[in-house]
């Protein structure tokens, strides 16, 4: 049975410029390389490659209406989750929790977190978010926490290699949703 976060220290907390680098080293290692397989939200197997990189980071932490959420213990990041205004509804995305944290709750309190900031910050009434559509477990997990399959899709970014190196040639992002 999973360890619960009562048995860490967590602390949520917005993240500074000067946590930038340990962003981009926690999401590469939850969602790409060998490192990402020791969870359940690693991309390795459909993309090669880096998952974002300082500069992406760094803009967004300089984005007006956007802002990271940290889960820390004892100091160390161990989660974050991006939460960015969009018209009429909060985007949430980048959640990623240490490959040998995952399925402690840590996540989902990231989530729960992103959710109330985006309604009680942005005036938001829903967020909204986009999955790979082949990452079902992922897909289910989000489901379990109340958002939907809008059943529009956007395209996968081909040809850019800051969102990684596809492994196949039938990537898209489901588009999900839900009411606050």
């Amino acid at each position: 049975m999973p360890a619960s976060t009562a048995e860490y220290a967590i602390v949520l907390r917005d993240a500074q410029a000067s946590d930038c680098d340990a962003i981009v080293a926690l999401i590469e290692s939850a969602y790409r390389g060998n490192s990402s397989r020791a969870g359940w939200t690693t991309e390795a197997d459909l993309l090669g490659g880096q998952r974002t990189d300082r500069e992406e980071i760094a803009a967004l932490l300089r984005e007006e209406g956007a802002r990271f959420l940290l889960a820390t213990d004892a100091g160390a990041i161990v989660g974050c989750v991006l939460l960015r205004k969009e018209p009429g509804c909060g985007y949430i995305g980048m959640l990623a929790v240490r490959p040998g944290l995952q399925a402690k709750g840590i996540g989902k309190r990231l989530l729960a977190r992103a959710e109330a900031r985006a309604l009680d910050e942005l005036g938001a009434s829903r967020t909204r978010m986009t999955v790979i559509e082949q990452r079902k477990e992922l897909i289910a997990w989000y489901q379990r926490r109340g958002y939907i399959d809008t059943g529009h899709t956007e395209p996968f970014p081909y040809g850019n290699p800051r969102f990684g190196m596809p492994k196949r040639d039938d990537l898209r992002f489901i588009v999900m949703r839900k009411a606050l």
